[in-house]
């Protein structure tokens, strides 16, 4: 979810609360103000009412509700001397309307000159709850729904504009890649926080950069350094074990120790293979027909599988392509089928299975399933007493990662390796 559309969605959570509380206090208070107004047309009405009975006695007889909007019954002395003005609401039943409807009444006491007490009730229509809680709410779901439309609108547009220097500075990473020296152009902001974030964002890309440039000269370096000496020590054992002045004991020590070195030789250039591979050195791409690459690689095998009495079936019927370096596509074939002849029973089987986005290699070995969260791991062995480097699965694993290949395993019997492009 991009970052405007984040913060809408807690907006507009936010402005439902505000505008729902709001109009709870607004409704109120509108109402408190109606009947403060309809209370002040009623007193006044009272004292014209009052003065017109005291000119003309006939009013009091208006004893229910009828042409008139008031009422006036006779009370006594005690009764009026303790009674006080009240407002309340009532309803009166409206011929016109067929039903109740709601007023205000003022109910209150006077006197005439000849000592006679009175009570008046007065009554005035008022706005019908329903009616104006139903007006308030439809107008303030369209107050909500502009509200939003507006703040859509300006996070579309200006806040959009005033976010495309964050924009720069991201695509900024996304098209760095160490090692390459690529002159990166300062970006013109007037936002303070902006400027530094750009700031803040070059200065970490080229200590990114200093350190990729130091350790690919380190490694490369020491992988250079081990094979000259290693080579040379290979060579004068070999050229030891050829003189025919050591017993047999002492063939066997240089005949270990030569294993060791060669060993020691292949983990080093592997190594350093891993490490180009993480830091992607390879770059050249190109569009690889993985199915030539697979029977390539099949008939590379045929002899040391065979060696073995190992069966390999090549089902090739349909042609796999991906955009990759070359190297890198036989680097990855060529192990997987290598790690299922060699980590295989002997007279056992290896099917590989070429589909219209991936391919799969199943293979005889041991009767159990291998730990799917070491497999692609450095230096696990399925078989601590293969003579690899261990490293043949992670190699895999590395190229895989730089080209966004899923690969996949699971045990029914036999061990499956999925390779999804």
């Amino acid at each position: 979810m991009k970052l405007h559309n984040y913060t809408l969605r807690y907006l507009s959570v936010a402005l439902l609360a505000i505008i729902s509380i709001w109009a709870v206090i607004f409704y109120f208070d509108m109402m408190d103000e109606v009947n403060d107004s309809i209370e002040e047309g009623l007193e006044n009405y009272k004292e014209l009412i009052i003065q017109r009975i005291s000119e003309d006695s006939t009013l009091l007889h208006e004893t229910a509700f009828a042409e008139s909007n008031y009422v006036i019954r006779p009370t006594t002395q005690k009764h009026a001397k303790k009674h006080k003005d009240v407002y309340q609401d009532t309803a009166i039943y409206i011929i016109s309307e067929k039903e109740m409807e709601p007023f205000r009444m003022l109910t209150t006491v006077f006197k005439l000159k000849d000592d006679e007490y009175y009570e008046l009730k007065i009554v005035s229509s008022v706005i019908e709850e329903d009616d104006l809680m139903e007006g308030l709410f439809y107008s303030l779901i369209w107050l909500y729904v502009i509200i939003l439309a507006s703040v859509y609108i300006v996070n579309s547009i200006l806040l959009r504009r005033i976010w495309n220097p964050f924009y720069d500075v991201l695509k900024k990473l996304k098209d760095f890649k160490p090692g390459e020296s690529i002159q990166v152009e300062p970006i013109a902001t007037k936002i303070q926080e902006f400027r530094e974030l750009n700031k803040t964002v070059d200065e970490l890309t080229d200590r990114v950069n200093k350190t990729y440039i130091s350790q690919k000269q380190f490694i490369e370096n020491a992988a250079h350094e081990l094979q000259t000496p290693l080579a040379i020590g290979i060579n004068k054992l070999e050229l030891l074990a050829e003189k025919q002045t050591l017993g047999e004991q002492d063939l066997n020590e240089v005949s270990s120790v030569l294993d060791n070195l060669q060993r020691l030789t292949r983990l080093n250039k592997t190594l350093l293979l891993l490490s180009r591979i993480e830091n992607a050195q390879f770059t050249p791409s190109e569009e690889v027909n993985l199915t030539e690459v697979i029977k390539r690689n099949v008939e590379l095998f045929e002899d040391f599988a065979a060696f073995r009495g190992i069966n390999i079936v090549l089902n090739a019927e349909k042609e796999l392509f991906k955009t990759m370096n070359p190297d890198l596509a036989e680097i990855l074939v060529s192990n997987l089928i290598k790690n299922a002849i060699v980590h295989n029973i002997n007279e056992g089987k290896v099917d590989i299975a070429i589909g219209s986005n991936s391919f799969f290699i199943s293979n005889t070995g041991k009767d159990a399933a291998l730990d799917k969260a070491q497999l692609f791991n450095r230096f696990y062995r399925q078989n601590t007493e293969a003579s690899g480097t261990g490293l043949g699965m992670a190699i895999v694993k590395a190229i895989a990662d730089n080209y966004s290949i899923t690969i996949d395993y699971h045990f029914d019997g036999l061990h499956h390796i999925k390779v999804s492009l």
